[in-house]
């Protein structure tokens, strides 16, 4: 969930009203976002604010304070105009497989205050790091148009031949030359993005100047000053959609600083596939029936007035015919895809505290699985025994499960990773015992004896099953000393046993590799094997860098329930 900081005074005044911080928390909570924190600094309040992180207009304090007032009834949803296109921006087939898709528009006759120009870089700071994913998805450049030209073209080019004067340097560099720069700096993480492509993208004017490298840096030439009047904003994106989210929130929540309050101007792209204008601050219109949302929001006295009237103080303007509710949605609401999420609205408007709570009409009860309430009394014998519990990874590698454990069959059952990011991460465990030797492994200057355990699933490939394998619940005993310590795990045996009240278990040899030469044993109820137990062979232990001998108990709990 985003946070965002805002100065106490702006929003107060934005608001057109103090609050105590009390109140504000209730505020806050009752419009579904929470105050986190309140830090002075410079003898200026700031407030932390957390975000639902699908709701990208609350992410200025310019949004924030406008759905607060909405939600009010302070004020009404505004009307954004989109004005004809004078701009054109062409898309060239270069970029295709770079970041191929690019949308504009431009914000006219703007009114920049210091207050203002920072909460607008503040606002695509957050959008970089939320819908952007720290720019790897969508990158935003603003530009003074009065400095540059159009038509704008987006391109890609070799690195050697993009030469300019980037944001706040000294100087004219080429490409290279500026991600050598840029490795000290904050630009860093960011460079991998596009360092790798044999072609860089690149936005220049119809003169060349080079407005921006995305989603690197912008230009020097046509950098944003306090008295910047006409504002050009190219967004570039691997994901269309997402570039269109991102260039209507900027557009909405910074038109109001226009001469003309909430217009933005359009942009005409350019692309081999055909014209298009963008931005286009569209505003679709879901019909949905107010018994219908109130039955499953939990309310059952709201008249379908009342259900418009929340609504629109959720900036989702909505008029009612009947039992018909026309709920607008607007350039600012791209996190409503559904209608649920009209009816998380109306429940969040009308506050959850005043929903009343009512026993659902079945007579089921829900209770705790037989598994888990066996695994947690499991969990309790061993602890009280003296063993620590131990919680592995799920995921191991190859060798962790088949030639560490000198069983390199054991990798056929296993359900496997596709295109796995690490070694260590290639398959689903088939045993604990792995994960358990690891923490071993990581744990030798410990004091002597070791003693741990750990409940948990493993996975087997099953062709009963739909998925094509099981769950299976196992638990794990490892004894670690200057002995083997057999007769520890088997005195475990003998005591868990006694706890499920089972008699009827035996024990016979086994020929396990993973074990010293007899000194392995299969674990029998009623002459089915449901686990084993004994001494680990050196090789085993060697494999996992372990230098002390180690006994193990391995049994599958599903044959106790």
């Amino acid at each position: 969930m985003p946070t965002i900081t805002v100065d106490q005074k702006t929003l107060f005044e934005r608001l057109g009203r103090s609050y105590s911080q009390e109140e504000f928390e209730d505020e806050c909570f009752d419009f579904g976002i929470e105050l986190d924190d309140v830090v002075v600094e410079n003898e200026e309040t700031k407030y932390k604010i957390d975000i639902p992180a699908n709701r990208y207009d609350l992410l200025c304090v310019e949004g924030l304070s406008r759905a607060l007032n909405v939600f009010r009834s302070k004020v009404k949803v505004p009307g954004f105009i989109v004005n004809e296109s004078i701009e054109k921006m062409v898309i060239d087939e270069s970029v295709q497989n770079v970041r191929p898709y690019c949308v504009a528009a431009v914000l006219r006759n703007f009114k920049f205050t210091e207050e203002n120009y920072n909460s607008f870089i503040l606002l695509q700071d957050k959008l970089h790091q939320n819908i952007g994913r720290e720019r790897s998805l969508v990158s935003i450049g603003t530009h003074d148009l009065d400095t540059i030209k159009g038509p704008f073209t987006y391109k890609a080019l070799p690195p050697k031949s993009i030469k300019f004067q980037p944001l706040n340097q000294d100087s004219v560099m080429d490409a290279p030359e500026m991600f050598d720069k840029f490795r000290q700096t904050y630009l860093k993480p960011y460079l991998q993005i596009i360092e790798s492509a044999p072609l860089y993208p690149v936005i220049t004017d119809s003169n060349g100047i080079v407005l921006s490298l995305p989603p690197i840096i912008n230009g020097d030439h046509s950098k944003i000053t306090l008295n910047t009047k006409n504002i050009f904003i190219e967004v570039t994106a691997k994901d269309h959609k997402k570039a269109r989210i991102v260039l209507d929130t900027i557009c909405a929540m910074f038109s109001e600083y226009c001469s003309d309050k909430f217009s933005c101007e359009s942009v005409e792209i350019e692309t081999k596939e055909g014209n298009f204008v963008t931005p286009k601050m569209e505003i679709r219109t879901e019909i949905c029936s107010a018994k219908e949302m109130c039955l499953k929001s939990g309310i059952t006295d709201l008249t379908p007035d009342q259900v418009a009237d929340l609504l629109s103080r959720m900036y989702l303007p909505s008029t009612c015919d009947g039992d018909k509710v026309s709920v607008n949605i607007g350039p600012t609401r791209h996190d409503v895809l559904h209608q649920c999420d009209i009816e998380e609205d109306i429940a969040i408007a009308y506050g959850y505290n005043n929903i009343s709570k009512e026993i659902p009409g079945i007579y089921t009860i829900g209770t705790e699985q037989e598994i888990n309430k066996l695994s947690n009394s499991v969990r309790e014998e061993l602890a009280q025994a003296g063993f620590t519990e131990v919680l592995t990874f799920s995921l191991c590698s190859k060798d962790d499960i088949s030639s560490s454990l000198r069983i390199p069959k054991a990798v056929e059952n296993a359900v496997h990773i596709a295109n796995p990011k690490t070694f260590e991460f290639q398959v689903v465990r088939t045993q604990l015992l792995p994960g358990i030797l690891k923490t071993v492994s990581s744990n030798r200057k410990m004091p002597l004896p070791l003693k741990l355990f750990e409940v948990n699933d493993i996975v087997i490939k099953s062709k009963d099953e739909d998925t094509g394998c099981k769950n299976f619940r196992n638990i794990c005993v490892l004894y670690c000393g200057k002995t083997s310590g057999f007769e520890v795990v088997h005195g475990v045996l003998d005591k868990l046993m006694v706890a499920l009240n089972e008699k009827n278990y035996s024990i016979r040899q086994s020929s396990d590799p993973m074990f010293f030469s007899g000194r392995g044993a299969d674990v029998l109820l009623a002459d089915k094997s449901i686990g084993h137990m004994g001494i680990l062979h050196p090789e085993v232990l060697a494999n996992f860098d372990i230098t002390l001998p180690c006994s193990v108990l391995e049994l599958n709990l599903e044959h106790f329930v």
